[in-house]
């Protein structure tokens, strides 16, 4: 099945059974074409993914990431082909390295370099498998050499954390034969502070990432930008918040610069499914 080109990504380890079937049925009901989430501490990702696609219709669901360290490319290879056959093939395996506190702190693996371990892992994945190449697997990539992985062994890449810019430095690593599945977070807040604060609690966990700080550095940011929550420069452009227009405004940005998908990401105070809720339906038209 085609991936659209306006989507959905979301914390579903917040959410129990009757909520993520609510949270479906409020997706499908406002045309986007597919669910992305991610794996954490909570759902494991493809027990997850059966489900999704159980109370679906049509949307399509991607792992956004499922952690490589979370089981063998064998063992990934059937799952993604088990669920997609089941399942009228609307399942995209999103895979990444992930982040070494919950590689080595959680999981208790050695985290090795990001590079050739995903290499090593699309190797296991495809083994003895002529046609994998057509497969619906994607790349967690922010930085030039796996988004080059991405464009050489896979169907494209799905980047968080990003702007518009580095989503134009991955289209042109990709080339428009590939997926390029951008998630945006957005909050229609429009008072600046609460917008912002709002930004800032939804970003602490990933400031403290080296993955990701090292992307941002790489996109022009800097050490004071990434510093004390981050300056409001830096969350204004990891959270778009304003009216509605001037949210779709800023998720065309990224679709000008080359994405073939972008997945909004409703940011909201913690429990407020009727604010997450009025965002997806004020942005369903962009």
């Amino acid at each position: 099945m085609p991936l659209g080109r306006l989507g959905v990504w979301y914390p579903t380890d917040r959410l129990d059974g009757p909520q993520l079937r609510a949270l479906l049925r409020i997706i499908e009901d406002n045309g986007y074409s597919a669910l992305w989430y991610p794996e954490s501490r909570g759902y494991e990702s493809l027990a997850l993914a059966g489900f999704l696609l159980q109370h679906s219709r049509g949307l399509m669901i991607g792992s956004s990431i499922a952690n490589i360290y979370a089981r063998d490319p064998y063992t990934a290879r059937r799952g993604l082909l088990t669920l997609n056959g089941l399942h009228d093939n609307r399942f995209i395996l999103g895979l990444g390295v992930s982040h070494i506190p919950m590689v080595e702190g959680l999981r208790g693996h050695r985290y090795d370099k990001p590079i050739p371990a995903m290499r090593a892992y699309l190797d296991g994945l495809a083994k003895d498998e002529p046609d994998s190449g057509s497969w619906p697997v994607v790349l967690a990539a922010l930085g030039p050499k796996m988004l080059e992985l991405s464009a050489a062994r896979t169907r494209g890449a799905v980047p968080y954390n990003v702007t518009p810019a580095h989503t134009a430095q991955a289209a042109k690593i990709l080339g428009p034969a590939k997926w390029l599945a951008v998630e945006q977070k957005v909050t229609l807040e429009t008072d600046p502070a609460a917008a912002r604060a709002l930004g800032r609690k939804e970003l602490a966990r990933y400031m403290v990432l080296p993955n990701y700080r090292n992307s941002w550095l790489r996109e022009g940011f800097t050490e004071a930008d990434l510093a004390n929550g981050g300056s409001d420069r830096f969350i204004d452009a990891m959270v778009l918040w304003g009216d509605a227009d001037t949210v779709k405004a800023g998720l065309r940005r990224h679709i000008d610069a080359g994405a073939t998908h972008v997945a909004v990401q409703p940011v909201h105070a913690d429990g407020d499914i009727a604010a997450r809720d009025r965002i997806l339906k004020a942005l369903a038209d962009t």
